[in-house]
């Protein structure tokens, strides 16, 4: 008899490759065996001369990573040992800096942190000229130093510029307004007419010193304050400017004046006049150099600087220095003039001023006008001083206050025409 034939099954093998769960639940007990073999493997004691060895080896790197942490803990000490040398020569550099009048900060007269200050020049080292801490420290004469009563200290332009100036060196002096520079020059222009007075056959009464300003006004503030200073000293001084009746300037001229300030106009026609004579002038001072060059009067400040003395101190302030006035310190100056600088040489705002600009439509601008002095001139304890563009203008804008302020304003606002404010 011929029974059926039963359907084969498939192999555990075949099912496995069939399904993944099988193939894996396969791979499972394998793996166990050969991770058994390998931990008995593991268990078993090493040689005595494998053990001996690895014992040897762990001993010769012991040492190896001795000499390595070694060489870092050296390392480390030259690192510290070049830093603190690095602020040893830094505090050293700081002490000769200030030891030859450089400094990168300086106190002013009210305790506050000054500008940076730079000084250069032939010489500008030499320990005699380090900086003034006091106004005595000069040593001069207690009329002299009459006029700096009102200060605690000298202001760092004048610490530094009086030791070069009273030693007659040529002085380059970069400032700006308001840091003290009229007294800088002054006292140590007061020294020098006062040893020029002081020699044998010397004339009293002849122009020793002159200091030219650009504008009017500054030369009045020069004037006012040499005056002062030179009143009890015996020292005569006259201020020349245009705008001005030449008759009592000239009279100034004939009685007898040992110092002249004045705005480059109007010296020079007084030179050609033959009133001013500029030939005993040994001091010599051009203040806001730069300004003086802006408003045009380069021709009028060589053809006064030729009339005085071939012989001669020369000593320049401005608040910058561009190349004009570098170039006519080349030409008037010593070749190696001491030159401080306090603060920067770029053009810059006086962050002492508190200073507002407001752009206006035209139409606007009388009622803003109005507005401020609302504002600012209600109590009228105080000047303001109002600037306009032509004269035309000057006089509307006079016309204008004077109605709405019932003529008052004419006693306490001051119009000025811009240009001729500047003669």
């Amino acid at each position: 008899l011929s029974l059926p034939r039963t359907p084969a099954l498939p192999s555990y093998t075949a099912a496995a490759a069939m399904d993944p769960k099988l193939l894996s639940m396969q791979e499972e007990p394998s793996n166990q065996r050969k991770k058994d073999k390998k931990s008995k493997k593991e268990k078993k004691p090493k040689p005595a001369a494998e053990a001996e060895a690895e014992e040897a080896a762990a001993e010769q790197e012991e040492p190896s990573n001795k000499r390595k942490k070694d060489k870092k803990s050296k390392k480390d000490k030259k690192r510290k040992l070049a830093a603190e040398a690095e602020e040893a020569a830094a505090e050293e550099e700081a002490k000769s800096s200030k030891k030859r009048g450089v400094a990168t900060e300086e106190p002013d007269q009210g305790g506050a942190v000054e500008k940076s200050v730079a000084v250069t020049g032939k010489g500008f080292a030499d320990p005699k000229y380090a900086p003034l801490k006091s106004f005595a420290a000069a040593a001069l004469p207690t009329q002299v130093l009459d006029c700096c009563k009102g200060f605690d200290r000298p202001s760092p332009i004048q610490a530094l510029a009086w030791p070069y100036l009273l030693d007659g060196r040529d002085f380059i002096g970069i400032a700006a307004t308001g840091s003290g520079k009229t007294i800088a020059f002054g006292v140590p222009a007061l020294m020098h007419v006062r040893k020029k007075l002081s020699e044998k056959g010397a004339k009293k009464g002849l122009p020793r010193c002159l200091m030219l300003a650009p504008t009017r006004e500054l030369a009045q503030q020069i004037a006012d304050v040499l005056t002062e200073a030179g009143a009890p000293c015996g020292i005569n001084s006259v201020c020349l400017y245009g705008g001005t009746s030449k008759g009592p300037q000239i009279s100034s001229l004939k009685s007898g004046v040992e110092i002249v300030i004045g705005t480059p106009g109007r010296m020079k026609d007084l030179i050609e006049m033959g009133v001013c004579r500029l030939n005993e002038v040994s001091f010599v001072v051009l203040d806001e150099a730069d300004r003086m060059l802006d408003m045009g009067f380069e021709p009028e400040v060589r053809a006064i600087l030729s009339q005085t003395s071939s012989v001669r101190q020369m000593v320049m302030f401005s608040a910058t220095w561009p190349f004009a006035v570098h170039q006519l310190a080349q030409e008037f100056m010593d070749p190696n003039p001491i030159k401080v600088v306090v603060g920067s040489e770029d053009l810059a705002a006086n962050h002492d001023v508190m200073q507002i600009v407001e752009v206006l439509d035209d139409r606007a601008r009388d009622s803003r006008l109005v507005a401020l002095l609302d504002k600012y001139h209600r109590a009228q304890s105080n000047r303001v001083l109002v600037f306009v563009l032509y004269k035309k203008e000057a006089g509307r804008v006079e016309a204008m206050l004077n109605k709405r302020y019932h003529l008052f304003v004419c006693k306490s606002i001051l119009l000025l025409h811009i240009s001729s404010s500047l003669v």
